[in-house]
């Protein structure tokens, strides 16, 4: 038999199927949320200054390691070969800046509830703790998703 272009196919040869790679999944969804995340907790931030509202020690270091840090790193370890780990951490941090911000923003009675927060930077802090809220259960879905995705291409 001659295959196109003139070579003799050997008709009793079977080639193994070819398996297609597909790349790594895309994180421009998962680095867009994180740079959205960035400037929303930083406007929030100024919120808190401004209306001195304070945090305890541990929610000091919570906010820069999990609710800052932890995103960041993500988002860098999303656009290396270590995609996996970069969406299990984005997953975990987003998760964890929800719960913490649901818990202090509307359920806890403290100085870090919008309830709580008068004065001018009130219509701030309040529409970026939501905003935050909304924008890391969607980072939390994002990074699930790439992790997901990551995992069965592993296969």
């Amino acid at each position: 038999m001659v295959a196109p272009g003139g070579a003799e196919r050997n008709p009793g040869l079977t080639l193994p199927a070819m398996t297609q790679t597909s790349p790594q999944p895309r994180p421009l969804a998962a680095l867009a949320l994180v740079l959205i995340h960035l400037v929303v907790s930083t406007l929030h931030g100024w919120a808190h200054q401004a209306a001195i509202v304070t945090l305890t020690t541990f929610g000091y270091v919570y906010v820069t390691i999990v609710i800052t840090l932890g995103p960041l790193v993500a988002a860098g370890f999303l656009v290396t070969r270590k995609q996996k780990t970069g969406a299990r951490l984005l997953t975990l941090s987003m998760f964890g800046s929800f719960i913490f911000g649901v818990w202090y923003h509307f359920l806890s009675n403290t100085s870090d509830n919008v309830t709580q927060v008068q004065g001018p930077w009130h219509s701030t802090f309040f529409w970026t703790a939501i905003a935050l809220a909304v924008i890391e259960i969607a980072g939390t879905v994002v990074g699930f998703r790439i992790f997901r995705l990551s995992s069965e291409r592993a296969r």
